[in-house]
């Protein structure tokens, strides 16, 4: 289903409806905004450890360029307990559900809102959670935009590197070493100021702690890429998946290592040049323009929106790319019409036995 153009000429104020849905494994802290609608999915968004709705995807989702997506989906946040702005320390006797308790947490989520599927948008853990989600209830998801994910279980080098930074690092220190790399922790005092003030000034250290945890102790997503000729029934993602990453960022690795083990027909992998650990704030513009080629190739943005998204990109973006197989859904040179100058740095990972890849500066169509 594409949308007609004349959805995008009015005035657009959505509705915001903002509850406390109670879950098997907890009470989660929703907002909705705008009005679930029978023909179309939600974008269903989950934040990452420190982080809430509001410090995880604020800036995005206020980008003058998001409002053509919000206007066509409405879109659902989701935050883990205890994990929103202003929430009391949970009871002693409260188990802090694990990550995948937390994605079994969702379907009543939908149900709630009646929202019959959604496109995750996930970072980090939630990208993990959303990522389990999908796994596990595959009729409920369209796609997945997923940030920073990190598809592998805690090693042991992890849980001994993890339990020596409890002993001498502060939780806010911690966190900010999970979002940010080195690089980006020593030059953008600014950008760490204000996410080490959130966390500390606005999050329930005693909550962010038990979500910490639980992201820690996590189990290994158990995908596996589909091969020619070989098990039909392999344990992967089903629907469409667009791994997002920067540079610079922390997650790189496992972003990487998280696209050799999915369906290459069926992923594309963008790595974000001049970007640090979270994108979505860093380069807005850049992830919606991501977001925005994603979506269309659902059917649920039209043209029109496209057309308004390519007025304003400027000569000067950059986007770099590992692909292991273009997505069904990614677009030619032929199909699209604006074009960007950006920096592209392609790997084919669908082979597991090629290891060349290829790096050139070139306009490509965006």
């Amino acid at each position: 289903m594409v949308l007609e153009e004349n959805e995008c000429d009015s005035v657009f104020e959505p509705h915001v409806t903002e509850e406390h849905v109670e879950t098997q494994y907890g009470t989660v802290h929703c907002i909705l905004t705008g009005t679930a609608r029978e023909n179309r999915p939600a974008i269903l968004t989950f934040h990452d450890v420190g982080l809430n709705h509001k410090s995880c995807f604020e800036t995005l989702f206020n980008h003058e360029d998001m409002q053509e997506i919000i206007r066509h989906l409405p879109v659902c946040h989701v935050e883990a307990p205890g994990q929103h702005e202003g929430a009391k320390t949970l009871p002693t006797e409260y188990a802090y559900p694990s990550m995948d308790q937390l994605s079994e947490a969702l379907p009543a989520v939908l149900k709630h809102f009646r929202l019959r599927s959604v496109i995750g948008l996930g970072v980090g853990a939630g990208a993990y959670i959303l990522a389990k989600f999908a796994l596990n209830h595959p009729d409920m998801v369209d796609g997945l935009a997923l940030i920073n994910i990190n598809p592998n279980a805690e090693g042991l080098m992890d849980t001994v590197a993890n339990k020596l930074t409890e002993w001498t690092h502060t939780l806010p220190d911690t966190i900010i070493t999970h979002l940010f790399g080195k690089d980006e922790i020593q030059t953008n005092h600014d950008l760490i100021a204000t996410y080490r003030h959130h966390i500390t000034a606005t999050m329930n250290q005693s909550n962010v702690s038990q979500f910490l945890h639980s992201y820690n102790h996590r189990s290994a997503l158990e995908v596996e890429r589909p091969v020619p000729g070989g098990n039909i029934n392999v344990r992967t993602l089903k629907c469409s998946t667009l791994l997002l990453v920067g540079d610079s960022s922390p997650a790189v690795e496992a972003v990487v290592d998280c696209n050799s083990k999915l369906n290459p027909n069926k992923t594309t992998l963008l790595k974000m040049a001049d970007c640090g650990g979270l994108p979505q704030v860093d380069q807005p513009a850049k992830v919606i323009e991501a977001l925005k080629y994603f979506i269309q190739g659902m059917g649920y943005l039209s043209s029109a929106s496209m057309t308004r998204l390519r007025s304003r990109t400027t000569s000067g973006s950059s986007i770099s790319s590992f692909d292991g197989s273009r997505s069904p859904h990614s677009h030619t040179s032929e199909e699209k019409h604006g074009r960007l100058h950006t920096e592209v740095s392609m790997k084919n990972t669908s082979n597991s036995n090629a290891d060349q890849s290829i790096s050139k500066s070139t306009e490509v169509a965006c």
